[in-house]
C-alpha cells in the first residue's frame, strides 16, 4: 500500500504531525519534544517572539531550521486587520510568507470569527501569502475559505487547549470529502487516541501544542503522537471493517466437524 505525499502549496512534508512552540517548561524541553515528534513543521506565534533584537535569546534559537519549517501564526488577534498586520510583520522579519491564520471571535471559548477569517484570508492571499486558516468544524465555512484562496483548511477538533478530542466526527468527514485542499485537524487533541481518530476520519494532518507541551512528560507524549498519526493514517488507507449490530464469527464454520 502506497501513500500519497503530504503536500501543501507545492511543499512536501515528511511528517503529518505539526506541533507548536508554546507552554513548554523550557526551550530545551521544547527542542527535545520537537525531535521526538518527528515533525518537520512547527508553529510560532509572531506576537510572542522577539523578532526585533536577534541578539537576545529566543525560542527561534532552539528550532533546527535546517530540518524544521517555521509556520508563523497570528495567535492573539481579534480582528481581520490585526491578523493581516501581524502576518505582514512576520514576513517582514524574515520568518515566512506562510501563515497559520487565527482571528479569534470570543475571548472565553477562543472560537474563530469566521467572517473576519474569510476576509483576512482573501486579503493575505492577494498579498502573496500561503494561508492556512484555523476555523470551526463547519463545512460551509471551510468551503468559503477554500474559495478565498486558502492552501489548507484547519478545522478544530474541540476548543483550543481543551483536550476533548474530536467532538463532531461527521463534520470532519464531510469537510474532508468536499475539500480540494489538505485538511488539517487543529486544536482540542488531548492524547494519542485523539490524534489517531482524526487521521482515521481522513485528516491529512494534525496540529497540536498543549497536548504535548502540557503533558506530564512532553517528550514521551510527542513520540506517542508521532506513532498515533502514523497509525491513524495507515488505518484510514487500509479501510476499517463495517460496524454491525451482531457478532460475526472470526473463523468460518463451513467444513468443521459436525457440520
Amino acid at each position: 500500500m502506497t501513500d500519497t505525499p503530504f503536500v501543501i502549496a507545492g511543499r512536501t512534508f515528511r511528517s503529518r504531525l505539526i506541533v507548536g512552540t508554546g507552554k513548554y517548561s523550557s526551550h530545551a524541553v521544547m527542542a527535545q519534544a520537537h525531535a521526538a515528534s518527528g515533525a518537520d513543521m512547527v508553529t510560532v506565534a509572531v506576537r510572542r517572539v522577539n523578532i526585533s533584537d536577534r541578539s537576545r535569546e529566543s525560542l527561534l534559537d532552539y528550532i533546527d531550521t535546517s530540518r524544521i519549517f517555521i509556520l508563523p501564526n497570528t495567535a492573539g488577534c481579534y480582528t481581520a486587520d490585526e491578523a493581516i498586520r501581524t502576518a505582514h510583520l512576520g514576513r517582514e522579519a524574515g520568518l515566512s510568507n506562510w501563515v497559520k491564520l487565527e482571528v479569534i471571535g470570543d475571548e472565553r471559548t477562543l472560537f474563530p470569527d469566521n467572517e473576519a477569517l474569510v476576509e483576512a484570508t482573501r486579503v493575505l492571499v492577494r498579498d502573496g501569502f500561503v494561508v492556512l486558516p484555523y476555523t470551526n468544524d463547519d463545512p460551509v465555512v471551510c468551503r468559503k475559505l477554500e474559495d478565498a484562496g486558502a492552501s489548507a483548511v484547519m478545522p478544530l477538533a474541540a476548543p483550543i487547549g481543551s483536550g476533548l478530542g474530536v467532538q463532531n466526527a461527521n463534520n470532519i468527514r464531510i469537510i474532508r470529502e468536499f475539500s480540494l485542499v489538505p485538511m488539517i485537524v487543529d486544536a482540542g487533541v488531548g492524547t494519542a487516541s485523539d490524534a489517531a481518530l482524526a487521521m482515521e476520519l481522513g485528516a491529512d494532518g494534525v496540529l497540536m501544542n498543549t497536548a504535548i507541551a502540557g503533558a506530564q512528560e512532553p517528550v514521551a507524549m510527542a513520540e506517542a503522537m508521532k506513532h498515533a498519526v502514523i497509525a491513524g493514517r495507515l488505518a484510514c488507507l487500509a479501510g476499517r471493517i463495517p460496524r454491525k449490530m451482531y457478532a460475526t464469527a472470526s473463523s468460518p464454520i463451513e467444513g468443521m466437524v459436525g457440520r
